[in-house]
């Protein structure tokens, strides 16, 4: 697939500091905002639309926010304007979304950004959240919530917000593509989170530094902008409507179902029940990135491939969180160990968070609690990560990792 959209847009911004993978989503979940309800499946009583959830998860200078920029800007010259505020609140979300909140000409040009509820036309809105802390703040779990309920929400939502004032919302179509911190997110989410709706909901992508140095990154050539700009508006023009499988898709998709035995991180639960309706929705926009309404057998492959390696590393975007005291300083340990192949000591390690304990007691128990958990492995000298490998055979016939990048396979090793 060298001609489908992922393709040409992984080359068109090579030429970056981003994680490879870090650009596959954005492309996965802009195109996904850009198709919204044009492009659907039926899937017994309900319908899945393109529309994704997930955030760039790495430390700081990952470039989350060029990624998330990037395809922004894109977007944006492909015609896309229904984008959300850097920062608002629950109450100003709906009514944005509502179009309910018009006190002049200017707040009527922007409420028709996200179409005409009135009219029973769906209300869409792409929230691109480099900064997904500043976006809806720390441990607001009625946004949270919301954010929820909405993602494949299907009829009018009414909600009654600040002031009595009641909204009234037609197939409500929410896309989200954030950035985070292991740290951040901790801090943006309570712990409570894991057993909520969102959760599920929510991809987490986690990357690391891809090691290039660019000091005078050049901008893409007009050329080569205008030719995606018009690869985005012909693939809106030709998918649209229902998507259709092919026998083989339809056979192979029943295998991944049901033979798919689930996450072994217990924080992923409730992320294991909804992993099907993900994989359908990355079915659809695969497909529609080969300008094609119909999902074959190699398309089920290159979507459960991306799924299956996002799954791989969703425990490592997680850290610690959820977990038990000292979770924190556990995750800066794994940090430190899983930085370098190498023997770190236990005095190399106390330097590392010294800080955050009392005494080198405590560091001993949480070494022990990881080598216990199987995260790190005791060696001569001292410690070691575990380096869990990522095998084809334990899917064999259900992902192809000749769909992913070199850069992107090198991170399995």
């Amino acid at each position: 697939m060298n001609d489908d959209f992922f393709s040409q847009y992984l080359s068109y911004v090579s030429e970056t500091e981003v994680p490879v993978f870090f650009h596959r989503w954005a492309a996965i979940s802009g195109l996904g905002a850009y198709l919204g309800r044009d492009f659907h499946f039926s899937h017994g009583h309900f319908t899945v639309n393109t529309n994704v959830y997930c955030m760039l998860i790495g430390n700081p200078g990952t470039r989350k926010s060029t990624a998330i920029k990037m395809m922004k800007q894109l977007l944006i010259k492909a015609g896309y304007t229904t984008i959300a505020a850097d920062k608002t609140t629950k109450e100003k979300f709906l009514l944005d979304l509502s179009g309910d909140d018009l006190k002049d000409s200017e707040d009527i040009l922007t409420a028709n950004l996200f179409g005409d509820s009135v009219n029973g036309h769906p209300r869409e809105c792409f929230i691109m959240a480099d900064e997904f802390n500043d976006f809806f703040g720390n441990g607001n779990i009625e946004f949270i919530s919301l954010l929820g309920t909405l993602w494949d929400y299907s009829g009018t939502y009414s909600s009654r917000v600040k002031n009595s004032k009641s909204v009234s919302i037609y197939n409500p179509t929410i896309s989200i593509l954030g950035g985070n911190t292991p740290t951040g997110f901790s801090i943006a989410f309570p712990t409570d989170i894991l057993g909520q709706g969102f959760f599920s909901r929510l991809l987490l992508i986690y990357g690391e530094p891809s090691g290039r140095k660019i000091p005078f990154p050049k901008a893409p050539s007009q050329e080569l902008t205008d030719s995606l700009v018009k690869q985005l508006t012909a693939i809106k023009a030709i998918v649209h409507g229902e998507a259709s499988l092919t026998s083989a898709a339809e056979k192979l998709l029943s295998h991944i179902y049901t033979s798919w035995k689930g996450l072994p991180d217990v924080r992923f639960e409730s992320y294991s029940n909804r992993r099907f309706t993900h994989l359908l929705k990355l079915c659809l926009i695969h497909s529609a990135a080969t300008a094609s309404i119909k999902i074959t057998h190699e398309t089920v492959i290159y979507a459960n491939t991306v799924l299956h390696y996002t799954e791989h590393f969703m425990s490592k975007a997680l850290g610690e969180f959820g977990k038990a005291k000292h979770s924190d300083v556990s995750h800066k340990i794994m940090q430190l160990l899983e930085s370098e192949v190498k023997v770190y000591s236990l005095k190399e390690i106390w330097k590392h968070v010294h800080n955050d304990l009392e005494k080198m007691n405590d560091l001993a128990e949480l070494l022990r609690n990881l080598v216990a958990a199987e995260k790190i492995i005791g060696a001569t000298g001292g410690f070691l990560a575990r380096r869990k490998l990522l095998e084809e055979t334990d899917v064999s016939g259900t992902v192809d990792f000749s769909f992913l990048t070199q850069e992107e396979k090198e991170k399995l090793a």
